[in-house]
């Protein structure tokens, strides 16, 4: 079975990373983004996952298809993976909380490591 195509991974990644450069970047500086989630060492791999978003969206903030790098559709793949599978796990939450009590969620935590903001 193939797997998506650059087309739909751009689309996806467009749709899930909802949060702008400058608001992504805001919250990489936080306690909450930098002690949301896990990984090997200092900076977890949601931190990680960030600041190349921040990149890509810096280096073509007008979204061109033609401008991302296969390395860039290789973490473009990995974000709407993530967002796609911890959205459907978590959709019930902007139901039951209000956005005070969405924000204090590991789940908004973590999801906004990866450039999505559940209360937009």
């Amino acid at each position: 079975m193939p797997g998506k195509s650059d087309d739909t991974v751009i689309e996806e990644f467009n749709e899930y990373v909802n949060m702008s450069v400058k608001e992504l970047e805001a919250w990489l500086e936080t306690e909450d983004s930098q002690g949301a989630g896990w990984g090997d060492g200092d900076e977890s791999v949601g931190h990680q996952s960030g600041r190349k978003i921040v990149d890509i969206l810096q280096r073509n903030p007008k979204k061109d298809p033609s401008k991302y790098t296969d390395e860039d559709l290789a973490h473009m793949r990995k974000v709407a993976s993530y967002c796609k599978r911890h959205l459907a796990q978590e959709s019930q939450l902007k139901d039951k909380k209000s956005e005070a009590e969405l924000r204090e969620t590991k789940s908004f935590k973590s999801l906004a490591n990866w450039g999505h903001d559940m209360t937009k």
